[in-house]
């Protein structure tokens, strides 16, 4: 336990060592293998290597009326395989991920699918967690009985949800935001209650093939091992398959008067749960810097933020405000939310909207622009400080298709952002006459 603890305390000083002197490590591109790209930094400070593959095979793939069909298929991926040993049971996979030391995961978002392990970086470990990992991702045995289970859960868990107001909030908010996208839908009982094996199976097998991944290694590999581990992920997987109908674009919020963008849902609470936001940027979008560091001065900076300025500390109507840009690959938004006292709802949501109006209308000061930078620059280590970290900058990097160098310009683009940037961004990608708006639980005087 000493010796672990003193190579952990190496790790983090080695890497606040390198964040100081501002050295960035580079993102390598591997061999292309399967249809699927493959990227890697190098790390020598822990025996660790942590692997992500991400799979275009997201929530807005969920054919209509089965959404939660996209995150039932990843999830039930570590329930029963059949691999190179023969078949092994949900026990089986479990056992062999505590025996290795290891950990496997499998997430789902609106865009991807997400297999991550993490692993000792010793040859016979690593190869034996790569290796289970390969047969959950090509074949899973989506046993009728286990999704039988799993959906009886996710079915108690949707009706649990439905009795908390932010989960109501955020589902009728979400639809109100992407409208006829289909990101708009959110599993329901109905949903669930529909999705069968054969479901699980179609999906899989039309969704993850090579040409929909991207595998992104941060760890104690070198490009040749990082190589090994990529064809041992992607041995039995096809490299290609049917062409998958192109999703609709996501179309801008519309201009509307305010009682077609608001809407109020009863709801017995002593809070007043207020969301606010329309559609905005992708993450490749030019103007990103210029509404990251604007976004940070109006809502997302904590304490020092305009809107936390005028609704707690001028006023105190809430404890937290919060606003922020959600960029996607082929789509994002821009939200802002609060809660309040449910007698103050209307309030809060006039100032909320009022600080936004004034930020978009005038723009930061020079002080506040300045401050901004120096925190995000100055904060900007922390975002890498250890592999995990590194491992979702450089995903996010692959997944949006950015340039291989842009956590070493990340600093340099910040502080490039100009007061006329900011104002002309804002002005650009948003609007009050655009925004939807939702408030949950207030109490109408």
């Amino acid at each position: 336990m000493r010796a672990l603890t003193k190579i952990v305390s190496s790790y983090f000083l080695a890497f606040g060592f390198i964040a100081s002197a501002n050295a960035i490590l580079p993102i390598e591109k591997l061999d292309a293998y399967k249809g699927a790209k493959a990227f890697l930094v190098q790390t020598k400070a822990l025996p660790m290597v942590d692997i992500e593959v991400s799979i275009d095979a997201g929530d807005r793939y969920d054919p209509a009326g089965k959404s939660g069909l996209a995150d039932m298929t990843a999830g039930l991926m570590n329930y029963g395989v059949r691999g190179d040993r023969g078949l092994l049971n949900e026990a089986q996979i479990a056992d062999e991920i505590a025996d290795l030391g290891a950990n496997i995961g499998l997430s789902v978002s609106g865009e991807r699918a997400i297999l991550r392990i993490r692993t000792l970086s010793r040859k016979d470990l690593r190869d034996r967690a790569v290796q289970l990992a390969a047969s959950m991702l090509s074949s899973p045995t989506y046993d009728a009985n286990i999704l039988a289970r799993e959906k009886q859960r996710t079915i108690t868990s949707l009706l649990e949800a439905e009795t908390k107001p932010e989960y109501v909030l955020e589902r009728r908010f979400k639809k109100m935001l992407y409208g006829a996208y289909p990101l708009a839908d959110t599993p329901s009982v109905k949903s669930v209650g529909t999705i069968t094996a054969t479901d699980l199976q179609q999906f899989h097998k039309q969704f993850y093939r090579g040409d929909r991944m991207i595998v992104s290694i941060v760890g104690d590999v070198d490009s040749t091992q990082a190589n090994e581990v990529v064809q041992m992920l992607l041995k039995r997987i096809p490299q290609s398959g049917p062409v998958i109908a192109p999703l609709p674009e996501l179309q801008r919020s519309p201009v509307e008067p305010l009682a077609q963008r608001e809407v109020q849902i009863p709801f017995d609470s002593q809070q007043a749960h207020i969301a606010m936001g329309m559609t905005a940027v992708a993450r490749n979008n030019p103007d990103y810097f210029p509404l990251l560091v604007g976004n940070y001065i109006l809502g997302g900076g904590g304490f020092v933020s305009r809107l936390m300025n005028e609704v707690r500390e001028k006023r105190g109507l809430a404890y937290s405000v919060f606003s922020y840009f959600a960029p996607g690959k082929a789509s994002g938004i821009f939200q802002a939310g609060l809660q309040t006292k449910s007698d103050q709802g209307s309030m809060a949501l006039g100032v909320m909207s009022d600080t936004i109006a004034k930020f978009i209308t005038n723009g930061p000061t020079v002080s506040e622009l300045a401050a901004a930078k120096a925190n995000l620059i100055n904060g900007y280590p922390l975002r890498i400080d250890n592999n995990r970290k590194l491992l979702d900058n450089v995903s996010s990097i692959a997944w949006n298709d950015l340039p291989l160098d842009t956590m070493e310009v990340w600093t340099k683009q910040i502080e490039a952002v100009s007061l006329e940037q900011v104002t002309a961004a804002f002005q650009k990608y948003l609007a009050m006459d655009r925004m939807k708006i939702a408030v949950l639980g207030a109490q109408n005087k």
